[in-house]
């Protein structure tokens, strides 16, 4: 765990940090790098997305998507980071945090995208890895859900790597790339991922007033 680097962006409030890796909310100064990754790996992330607007990698697109990130941030109901590499800051992927749930629930969804150069690295492994302990320990939340499209076998590897349980299997779940498709469904409750002997303790700083 690195203590070395400095505090996140004024407009970005919020910097998880572990190892090789740093999670932290996107902002504007981001949407070239951002756009340019996107880009690359359309082909690769579309089967696994729902489809993009037209204007999605324009600026306009970009800002208008801060502008709800920020909103749905204020009413607690979902955080998004961008994540980057951190000995050379380096933009790797993304990662959500959404349908933040309070009261008896105490539970959140978990999405991910990796840019297609940066796959199959450990990249996003080691994310989840940071993400669950910042999500039970800060956000005090009780449980993780995750679905994957049963055919992609990479993420529920990654998932059950990371102490992901299957749980069911939702028919045409969620609307993927213009098809209703079929989404297995897994979890990670807090006392799954407190027994794991590999728990990664990240360094988070900022502000996280909307939720908690």
């Amino acid at each position: 765990m690195s203590l070395l680097r400095p505090g996140p962006p004024p407009d970005a409030e919020l910097l998880i940090e572990a190892g090789a890796h740093y999670l932290r909310p996107p902002i504007m100064s981001d949407f070239k790098v951002w756009c340019l990754l996107r880009s690359d790996s359309r082909a690769f992330l579309t089967p696994w997305e729902p489809l993009w607007p037209s204007d999605d990698l324009s600026k306009s697109g970009f800002r208008r998507r801060l502008r709800r990130y920020a909103r749905d941030r204020k009413e607690g109901r979902s955080l998004t980071f961008l994540l980057f590499n951190a000995r050379n800051d380096d933009l790797l992927g993304g990662l959500t945090l959404s349908n933040i749930r309070r009261g008896v629930s105490q539970s959140a969804t978990l999405g991910y995208w990796m840019g297609e150069r940066h796959a199959c690295k450990g990249h996003m492994s080691a994310a989840v890895a940071m993400i669950l302990p910042f999500c039970f320990d800060v956000l005090n939340l009780h449980r993780i859900e995750a679905a994957c499209i049963p055919t992609n076998t990479p993420s529920i590897r990654l998932l059950e790597k990371a102490g992901f349980n299957r749980e069911g299997y939702a028919r045409n779940y969620l609307l993927i790339n213009g098809t209703w498709q079929d989404h297995l469904l897994l979890s990670c409750l807090a006392e799954d991922y407190a027994a794991r002997p590999d728990a990664v303790s990240p360094l988070v700083e900022g502000i996280l007033k909307d939720f908690l």
